[in-house]
């Protein structure tokens, strides 16, 4: 017997039962009962069909990034330097002021430091002829106060100050580490620091850098020194650093200090070491060393990712004196961490043109400038073709300046406005 056919009946019955007894009414009675089922069976009903919460899709996590090339101190740059101070001591800071403002704006930037810093050896540089760079201690000072987070040192200026050299530059910039919070890599005191993977967590997200070189201009660290570079044929190495970067970060950087100087063609090695660098795990590399802004792409992984290469972003600062010298890149791009899937992807992957400003034939008043800051005037009033040395590329102007950006930077990532 079903519930409401049971209700029924026993309705029924007692009706009979309240006749008998002279109970009048009985209508009454089976309409109060049928209500009170018709009650309980919708509020039961309700109970059971709330509507469901839903919990808010945590937000995207966010890490803007800046880059910039070769901080390439030759004589000229700290002579700059030594007359912004007055004389006294080195003063780098209104070299980089008019760039310093997209540094600050980032939440890491990473920086080349192509010369050593090694207070126990004379100041030199390519005055002499000889392209043999140090350089004082004020440097440092300056590209803190600019706002760079990360300092890369593998390039090919390393042993310009010898092995002693180079340990005093490295300690130095540890030091630095230790006060203000760098990021420094790329030259290492004993294999063991050379295998600490240098990871910084911003905005929640965990970067690794790492950072190697072509070669070290022809010399060697000494064999009974434990210092450690790494150089870009151990292939062993860098996958097996790649990888395990990987595993203990959300992205990895890569500083590659490659190429062949003072062109804009990118080599087919380089492009093939590039693609196995984002097979290992790379998700940017940041090209140095040819002092000339080259071109950058996309490269895909089987599994459908990609990560993205500038080939060289030419020099940040320097004082040479062919046009495509004195124009370089400061990659600019966000670091995305997807708040529902943790999974990590690039986004807004531009790159701004700088230039590097010298006002006559002495190297005076040197500045950097984004191209938003750029002139024509300025270009037409440029220094290089009046330099000396002289160039072979002499030329320079509004029209220089835009064509070598056209030629080198793609249109896609290409950011003048900011």
């Amino acid at each position: 017997m079903n519930f409401r056919h049971g209700r029924i009946l026993a309705a029924v019955s007692l009706a009979a039962l309240m006749g008998v007894c002279g109970c009048a009414n009985t209508h009454s009675v089976g309409s109060a009962n049928e209500e009170n089922v018709t009650t309980s069976e919708t509020t039961t009903e309700a109970t059971t069909t709330a509507e469901p919460t839903t919990e808010p899709i945590p937000e995207d996590k966010v890490a803007h990034v800046v880059a910039a090339g070769d901080n390439l101190i030759h004589y000229s740059v700290y002579k700059n330097a030594e007359q912004y101070a007055g004389g006294e001591g080195f003063d780098f800071k209104p070299i980089y002021k008019e760039v310093k403002y997209l540094v600050e704006d980032a939440d890491v930037a990473v920086l080349n430091q192509e010369t050593v810093i090694s207070e126990s050896n004379m100041i030199c540089g390519a005055n002499t002829g000889a392209l043999i760079f140090n350089s004082p201690p004020e440097v440092a000072d300056a590209v803190i106060d600019c706002g760079f987070d990360v300092i890369t040192m593998a390039n090919n200026h390393l042993l310009d100050m010898g092995a002693d050299g180079l340990e005093e530059s490295i300690k130095f910039w540890n030091e630095k580490a230790k006060k203000y919070g760098l990021t420094v890599l790329g030259a290492y005191l004993d294999e063991e620091d050379s295998e600490n993977i240098r990871i910084r967590e911003v905005n929640g997200i965990k970067i690794a850098f790492l950072a190697y070189a072509e070669h070290i201009n022809g010399f060697s660290i000494p064999a009974d020194s434990s210092l450690r570079v790494i150089m870009n044929h151990e292939e062993d190495v860098i996958e097996r650093q790649i990888k395990e970067a990987k595993e203990k970060a959300d992205a990895v950087i890569v500083s590659a200090h490659w190429g062949a100087e003072d062109t804009h063609e990118v080599s087919d090695d380089r492009k093939e070491l590039a693609k196995k660098m984002v097979d290992w795990g790379a998700d940017v590399i940041l090209g140095c060393h040819t002092h000339t802004a080259q071109t950058m792409e996309w490269i895909p992984r089987d599994d459908g990712t990609k990560g993205f290469v500038y080939y060289s972003m030419g020099n940040f600062v320097c004082a040479q004196t062919d046009n495509f010298n004195v124009i370089g890149e400061m990659p600019d791009f966000d670091i995305v961490m997807d708040g529902e899937t943790d999974e990590v992807r690039l986004e807004n992957v531009k790159c701004i043109p700088t230039i590097v400003q010298y006002d006559d034939g002495n190297f005076s008043n040197m500045r950097i400038y984004p191209y938003s800051k750029y002139t024509e005037e300025l270009a037409n009033s440029h220094g290089l073709p009046y330099a000396i040395p002289q160039g072979t590329y002499t030329e320079f102007n509004w029209d220089v300046v835009n064509r070598i950006i056209e030629e080198n930077f793609p249109e896609e990532f290409r950011e003048l406005d900011k």
